[in-house]
């Protein structure tokens, strides 16, 4: 399969079943599979569960959904996405952050592929890409006056300070929360009333830059970071319980990694599925 693949007709049984399934087959593992991606050329990876996958790529406008058992791949959003990179997935929805050149936006599509809505965040977030959507629908921005931002229709409103703002974070939906990162100063875990569970103090300074963070299928929470001084990337493993460093990766000169079953963390190869 080559460019931008056409809406296959399966598109909607395939992601309705993955979601349905998620709960009950969420580290399962499918025999001969090496590990499952959760960056692509340093962009994260969405999963819905451990069969369906859904990502973003430089230069691609539209996003890519994998099947991972059965090889199957589909993309949504062609003709209608500017310059989308961060996907979610949320009760049968995919969420993909866009960016036109003027104005920033969240775009939704139903499991069909058909575009639903468009949030608008221009205005609101200090980084055009950065969102998180929680289980009740509102959408967790960075706002450049210190602030984590709720969006919710026509209203914004605080969801949570932040200690410092000096450089952009990054954000992705986390356990019904967010987790917010906050280069070369520390990252946090919030639930979903903006308190916060955890916090610890950014362990690189001065030595890695933070590149994304992603979620896998069975909930495990990691940071890529590049690492200049070496011209390599790195993913570190956070704990669950406590937001410490509990696994890492051998350094590459490519952001593709996989994670396999039990957690260890793998360079990958992007062609595997940018294809």
């Amino acid at each position: 399969m080559s460019g931008i693949l056409k809406l296959q007709s399966g598109l909607t049984t395939h992601i309705r079943m993955a979601l349905g399934l998620g709960a009950s087959i969420a580290g399962c593992t499918v025999a001969g599979r090496v590990g499952e991606p959760i960056f692509i050329e340093s962009r994260a990876v969405a999963a819905a569960s451990d069969t369906l996958l859904a990502f973003t790529a430089p230069g691609r406008k539209a996003v890519f959904v994998f099947h991972t058992v059965s090889g199957d791949e589909d993309s949504i959003g062609a003709g209608e996405l500017s310059s989308p990179l961060h996907v979610q997935i949320l009760a049968g929805r995919i969420y993909v952050s866009d960016y036109d050149g003027e104005r920033s936006s969240i775009a939704v599509f139903a499991g069909d592929g058909r575009m639903i809505e468009r949030i608008d965040t221009d205005g609101v977030a200090r980084t055009p890409h950065q969102f998180a959507v929680l289980p009740d629908g509102r959408v967790i921005v960075e706002s450049a006056d210190g602030r984590l931002v709720t969006i919710k229709g026509d209203s914004a409103g605080t969801f949570a300070a932040i200690e410092d703002a000096a450089k952009p974070g990054m954000v992705v939906a986390y356990r019904g929360g967010v987790l917010h990162a906050l280069p070369d100063h520390s990252i946090t875990l919030y639930n979903g009333f903006g308190h916060i569970l955890w916090r610890v103090d950014w362990p690189w300074r001065e030595t890695a830059v933070l590149t994304d963070l992603a979620i896998d299928a069975v909930g495990r929470p990691h940071v890529l970071a590049a690492v200049p001084s070496e011209g390599t990337f790195i993913v570190y493993t956070l704990s669950e319980v406590s937001g410490e460093v509990v696994r890492w990766s051998a350094p590459g000169p490519q952001a593709t990694y996989l994670v396999r079953e039990l957690g260890e963390t793998v360079a990958g190869e992007p062609a595997r599925w940018l294809k």
